[in-house]
């Protein structure tokens, strides 16, 4: 991946509670990286997760998490951008305009909202149907050339890129188009469910969370579903729960990055699950112990954490700024 600090990358996640190990391997991780390569923004997007069903009281506490999980996964504000959607009010203002200009039929192609609104059909409001339009004012309005994103969000990243062309071909040339930076973002699957991908709503024993302590990992991972003839045949994975299962504690072991172990155990033709199990427990505790170290520490300055947030407010409302009045001016009502 090329060195450009004159590319602006731009991504974001959802103050939605505790973050997992799918978390870190799909975004955070490649985060890490990206902050040395390009000028990063990297948001905590709390008007995206209004449209999901949420506890007000809880709102703020998941803010400050989620901030203290970026700082302690390893972003530095010295070399990024860290701050919360909200507190960049020109984020919604450029979302309405584009909201005028986007045709109700490109939102209905979304295959995203279908799949979330499955997940909460008591709730299918319009912000998850709209959801597409605020992430494309999340991106232009820093003129972010590159979007990490997994494979199933390319299709909101394509529908940005003609959001930028029917506001150029309508008010002048104005945004340049975004592209997917495909990252390695790989699949990790639930514990207890293997045939899904690992997730919150399937409970606490589903998932492993960056803050979990050593004995926590210990107990969760050997309790995760596998298959009793400790042979993985990967034609076969997809259909076969503890098959998948046992596959997914191996992509963790490589994910982890121990070559060794791993290796030793794919050539193994009945694979001992007891030992496998044990060595991604350890492999996991040992690989964020520094993380849960980090994180302890954030957690008595509540005040550092929340400076280092206006700070990055600030900072990205100076590009805002810069963005939005050319909008309005290109619209006619400044």
């Amino acid at each position: 991946m090329k060195n450009d600090k004159n590319k602006i990358v731009y991504s974001g996640i959802q103050p939605t509670g505790i973050l997992h190990i799918g978390n870190y391997f799909g975004a955070l991780k490649n985060f890490v990286v990206l902050q040395n390569q390009y000028k990063c923004y990297f948001t905590i997007v709390d008007l995206h997760s209004l449209a999901t069903n949420f506890d007000p009281k809880e709102k703020l506490k998941q803010i400050m998490s989620l901030a203290m999980d970026y700082l302690a996964i390893g972003l530095d504000p010295k070399r990024c951008t860290i701050f919360v959607q909200s507190h960049v009010p020109e984020v919604a203002e450029l979302a309405w305009i584009f909201n005028c200009i986007t045709p109700i039929k490109e939102l209905e192609r979304m295959t995203q909202f279908k799949d979330k609104a499955l997940r909460q059909k008591k709730n299918v409001n319009m912000g998850l149907f709209d959801y597409p339009v605020l992430q494309a004012a999340d991106i232009l309005l820093f003129k972010a050339g590159l979007v990490p994103v997994g494979e199933d969000q390319v299709q909101h990243v394509e529908l940005t890129r003609d959001i930028a062309k029917w506001f150029n071909a309508r008010f002048g040339e104005t945004f340049s188009l975004p592209e997917a930076l495909l990252t390695e973002s790989p699949r990790i699957m639930s514990l207890t469910e293997p045939l899904h991908k690992m997730s919150k709503s399937m409970g606490e024993k589903s998932y492993i969370a960056l803050t979990d302590d050593a004995k926590t990992i210990n107990e969760k991972i050997s309790k995760a579903v596998t298959e009793p003839s400790g042979v993985i045949d990967e034609k076969k994975i997809k259909d076969n729960p503890g098959m998948m299962g046992a596959y997914n504690l191996l992509e963790m072991l490589r994910l982890l990055g121990n070559k060794k172990q791993y290796d030793r155990f794919r050539k193994m033709k009945k694979i001992s699950y007891k030992d496998l199990k044990k060595a991604v427990a350890h492999e996991l505790a040992d690989h964020f112990e520094l993380f849960r170290k980090h994180r302890a520490v954030l957690e008595k300055s509540p005040a550092k954490v929340q400076k280092i947030l206006e700070i990055g407010a600030r900072s990205a409302r100076l590009e805002a700024v810069k963005t939005i009045e050319e909008v309005r001016k290109k619209i006619g009502i400044r």
